[in-house]
């Protein structure tokens, strides 16, 4: 019946998403150069209450921090560190990494080529433009509606890995080692997340090739965010509210500007980067393949009034014919608590839906 109900949205939602393709989204970007930040459309504009919300800064400080190469030295799984990996997924759902081992010369590299390709003019990033029916590409994402608000932003999104999966008639080749930057990048933070999934396995008390299996061949792909300043900050968002799709997402903050919020009990939470470290989070099929012990964290991107902000996410899923539903090895004492749909129509339908907190993931709920 679940895979039923989700059949009938994806064949809606795919229909409406059809007739919207042929509608541009035009560059935030190149608007703001044409108009000045002062003047806003009324499609990017917010309600108040939707903008700001509760915010709260004080209290809890920091969102939990773990120390990757500590992680590896415990050879047992079961460290200091290990247990903190555990409670931070329990507890947080987000959490920053730092003595990671990607390269400085890879990460450095990796914040001037998207800053670089950001700086280009309009009409050179425009041939990386995403075509009809495509989700990779320089422009928008979750545009679903002629109607509907849009965010403060342009991305340039990429499948990355596995190396076949790439397309790289939109890989920019200016800057001149953007591509060579990025497939370095790709490959070193994909490590990381099967290292860290193997880790999370332990800590489920799985055998790690429950996991590990599921992502022979994973995917994974990489989101570059520019959000330019604006004038009105407070009535416009860079990311809509939501929860990732993934298994588990790599972000690097590209430059010093913060923005990013997670919703925590009830309000929005000002995540402050550590200088050097990744922040992770944990996404929807993580959700799903727990049955609910770790869960996806609802958070979103807001806007300087003065200076643009950038951003990277890498997104790491199973592989294509992997199907997603709460793992067997959970579920033998307890009811499944979602439904068990095929990793393509999974991902089909989260992009063909607007993006609305973790209303997404609430679908994929049995009742």
């Amino acid at each position: 019946e679940g895979k039923t109900e989700l059949s009938e949205e994806l064949v809606a939602s795919q229909e409406q998403q059809q007739d919207m393709e042929s509608l541009p989204v035009p560059s935030v970007q190149a608007m703001v150069a044409a108009t000045g930040e002062a003047d806003v459309p009324p499609r990017y504009l917010r309600p108040a209450e939707a903008v700001t919300g509760i915010v709260n800064g004080e209290g809890e400080a920091q969102i939990p921090i773990i120390d990757y190469r500590r992680l590896l030295l415990e050879l047992d799984r079961r460290g200091e560190e290990s247990a903190r990996l555990h409670q931070a997924c329990q507890e947080w759902g987000f959490f920053q990494l730092i003595n990671h081992s990607v390269p400085d010369d890879v990460v450095e590299g990796m914040k001037a080529n998207i800053q670089q390709f950001f700086q280009l003019p309009a009409e050179t990033k425009k041939l990386f433009a995403q075509e009809r029916g495509q989700l990779e590409g320089y422009g928008q994402l979750f545009v679903v509606s002629e109607d509907q608000k849009l965010d403060w932003a342009d991305m340039l999104y990429l499948y990355t890995q596995p190396p076949e999966s790439r397309n790289t008639k939109f890989w920019p080749d200016q800057p001149v080692n953007f591509r060579s930057t990025l497939d370095r990048y790709s490959g070193a933070v994909k490590e990381i997340a099967d290292s860290l999934l193997a880790t999370m396995a332990e800590n489920l008390g799985l055998k790690q090739e429950v996991i590990a299996d599921r992502c022979v061949g994973g995917v994974q792909s990489v989101r570059m965010n520019y959000y330019p300043p604006c004038a009105q900050a407070d009535k416009v968002i860079g990311f809509s509210p939501h929860s990732d799709a993934d298994l588990l997402t790599l972000v690097l903050q590209v430059n010093h500007v913060q923005g990013l919020q997670i919703k925590r009990n009830g309000s929005w939470f000002p995540v402050r980067p550590v200088e050097g470290a990744l922040i992770v989070n944990i996404g929807d099929i993580f959700e799903i393949f727990t049955n609910g012990r770790y869960r996806s964290i609802e958070h979103r991107a807001v806007v300087d009034p003065k200076e643009e902000r950038l951003s990277s996410a890498a997104f790491h899923s199973p592989n294509i014919d992997a199907t997603i539903g709460p793992l067997k090895e959970l579920t033998a004492d307890e009811d499944e608590a979602y439904k068990t749909v095929d990793h393509e129509n999974f991902m089909r339908l989260f992009f063909a839906t607007k993006l609305e907190g973790k209303s997404f993931l609430d679908r994929m709920k049995l009742k």
